[in-house]
């Protein structure tokens, strides 16, 4: 299966992340992606981009040494009910949003509670795709929810980065499992992740790969494979 966009990619603003956004865009040309997102953390994350950054991200060009640029961010659920920490004045001059619970901002509900305010999130038209929600970080119910990506077209992304065993999210293996079946069952598109925090890590799925053979998931319903297909399915402009 050839991949031609990584959307969910983090450069130095993010605080915590080790490449320029001149590196990053080198390495995806390099990988000959047609297609790559900047996804900074929005403010609740220890270290990241001051908000006002989103507010200039129109000087950068959106062909970048020929490779076409998203600029968005990975903004942050904040608890059960849904709320989101990047809106307003900052959060529509984004080319697109990814939002995700993170441990280090999420106040949690029980998996029901949890699940209702992940589904407000997915039905919000700011939001495009759902950060890694399989990693683990809260108790969720996936079949609601993959329900409710597939009439809002929100794009639920099976992240590979979360996999890795360094991070130590136990549940994430399993989780991604589960919501790969319910989305080949219902029929649901999904995204893969790299969650780059390096520019050698753009396209880096290698732990998707695996979960995509073993649950037999129709390439068809993987949107990396199109950079056309992505932008239909989502309304994204590239």
């Amino acid at each position: 299966m050839k991949t031609v966009l990584d959307v969910h990619t983090h450069t130095i603003a993010s605080g915590h992340a080790f490449s320029t956004l001149a590196e990053m865009v080198a390495e995806g040309r390099r990988q000959g992606l047609e297609l790559l997102g900047i996804t900074e953390h929005a403010p609740s994350i220890p270290g990241t981009c001051h908000p006002i950054y989103f507010r200039n991200i129109h000087v950068v060009p959106r062909v970048y040494g020929g490779l076409k640029l998203l600029l968005g961010a990975e903004i942050n659920i904040l608890d059960a009910v849904g709320t989101l920490d990047l809106d307003g004045e900052y959060a529509c001059r984004l080319d697109f949003a990814i939002a995700g619970i993170h441990g280090a901002c999420f106040q949690r509900g029980t998996a029901e509670e949890n699940t209702a305010g992940m589904i407000k999130v997915i039905e919000n038209e700011r939001v495009s795709i759902i950060a890694h929600p399989g990693d683990g970080t809260a108790d969720l119910l996936f079949e609601p929810i993959v329900l409710a990506a597939k009439e809002a077209h929100t794009l639920l992304e099976i992240n590979s980065s979360s996999m890795r065993p360094i991070r130590h999210f136990d549940k994430a293996r399993g989780n991604n499992l589960e919501i790969l079946r319910l989305c080949k069952k219902y029929e649901v598109p999904i995204i893969l992740g790299s969650d780059a925090h390096i520019a050698r890590d753009i396209a880096n799925y290698e732990y998707c790969l695996p979960l995509l053979a073993e649950t037999e998931f129709p390439e068809a319903l993987v949107i990396n494979t199109s950079a056309v297909r992505f932008s239909e399915y989502t309304g994204i402009k590239i």
